[in-house]
């Protein structure tokens, strides 16, 4: 129900949308008078932010066409090369041929955004490496036909990719798939060693969240799984492809987020509307950017939430050695050879700091100078894997440790 008054809404506002959109061209016409005074700053401001605020934002575009190759502008391709129902293998294919560069396959969250979110870690990796990314669907958009993913489902796609990309692979997994990746990695390690990838690295990953628990984790933890059966599992209204699938929406996962820092997107909105009075348009560029990427969300399959928030928040299965993958047990201790990085931000609210570390401890049987711990200072989840830092600090040792392995 709360899924269909959220759609409800939404189309209630949709001529208040129109018209501030067709006040705001009037307001910029050419010759108005009105627009260059206080008043006419102030009301443009106000359309044009609540224009913004109400609109829904679909899937964003990568957006990579070209990279810098030593010094020199290189299209870049993005293409599809294996499609699965529930997810596409793209790669970004350069028009140089360089087959000594690694290839390199970035796992995205499945966790309410798109594969999108790591627009900027995928840049970073572009120069030099041959980059493969997973490319999940929004679950709305998938018919009723197609069977429900679950958590066995994600293992199974992240094998099949590596199989399919070579030994040669180095993965990274961004934040929730660190769990599902490392359970893949030793399931190959254990029953096809000569698949397995050559190196691991494991971003803000929640691989055990008894240890340094966040406000994400003591939420989940406080709710029994019936709870969250109850009220966060909706069905897609009717004028969707997924019509009538059992999805946790991704607007009530955008809220949550929100919720957790209330105060500083608050702030953060109000100093968009202060650049927009003001005509400030750079500032106003580059928070319009990250928020319009920040609300583009999509919704998840219902059992793959589900057994997300039992498996990993609730039972602790993969540190506690309880994991299973369609009945088999994941040993991760049966990783021998696949180098493993983890990477922590100092200020990560999400995944807590020692979450990630925790996979060393899981595979005691890889040797010490195949594993690396990064604890980056001064950088909160998105600073590990987007932005300044990750640009100047992160991606080089990332890069660094796959070329080592």
């Amino acid at each position: 129900m709360l899924y269909h008054l959220y759609e409800m809404q939404r189309v209630s506002l949709a001529p208040m949308r129109l018209f501030a959109h067709g006040a705001l061209q009037v307001l910029d016409a050419p010759f108005n008078l009105l627009r260059p005074t206080p008043m006419g700053r102030l009301t443009a401001a106000a359309l044009d932010s609540f224009e913004h605020s109400t609109r829904r934002f679909g899937k964003p575009d990568f957006g990579h066409q070209a990279t810098l190759i030593d010094g020199e502008a290189v299209p870049v391709e993005e293409m599809v090369v294996a499609a699965r129902p529930w997810c596409d293998l793209k790669r970004f294919r350069r028009a140089a041929h360089r087959p000594d560069d690694p290839t390199v396959l970035m796992v995205a969250p499945m966790s309410g955004h798109y594969a999108t979110l790591l627009r900027g870690t995928v840049e970073a990796f572009l120069p030099g490496h041959d980059v493969f990314i997973t490319d999940w669907r929004d679950a709305r958009d998938v018919p009723l036909m197609v069977p429900d993913f679950t958590l066995d489902d994600y293992i199974e796609t992240v094998m099949d990719f590596i199989r399919l990309l070579g030994p040669r692979t180095h993965i990274i997994a961004v934040c929730q798939p660190a769990v599902p990746v490392l359970a893949a990695v030793s399931l190959l390690a254990e029953n096809e060693p000569a698949a397995v990838p050559r190196s691991m690295t494991l971003i803000g990953g929640p691989i055990d969240t008894r240890v340094g628990p966040t406000a994400v984790n003591d939420f989940a933890k406080r709710h029994h799984l019936d709870w969250f059966r109850r009220h966060v599992i909706h069905n897609v209204p009717f004028g969707h492809p997924g019509f009538m699938r059992r999805v946790y929406p991704g607007f009530l996962q955008l809220a949550g987020f929100l919720a957790m820092n209330l105060d500083r997107h608050v702030e953060a909105h109000w100093q968009m509307f202060q650049h927009l009075v003001e005509g400030d348009g750079e500032p106003l560029a580059a928070k319009r950017a990250f928020y319009e990427e920040y609300r583009a969300v999509m919704d998840m399959c219902a059992d793959y939430y589900l057994e997300t928030i039992h498996a990993v928040f609730h039972e602790h299965l993969l540190p506690r050695g309880l994991l299973t993958y369609r009945g088999e047990r994941v040993d991760t201790t049966a990783v021998h050879h696949t180098a493993l990085l983890t990477i922590e931000g100092e200020r990560d609210d999400i995944s807590g700091r020692g979450q990630t570390r925790a996979a060393h401890r899981l595979t005691p049987h890889l040797p010490a100078a195949r594993k690396l711990h990064v604890e980056q200072a001064e950088v909160g989840h998105y600073g590990l894997f987007n932005g300044r830092r990750f640009r100047e600090q992160v991606a080089p040792r990332i890069q660094d440790f796959i070329a080592a392995a």
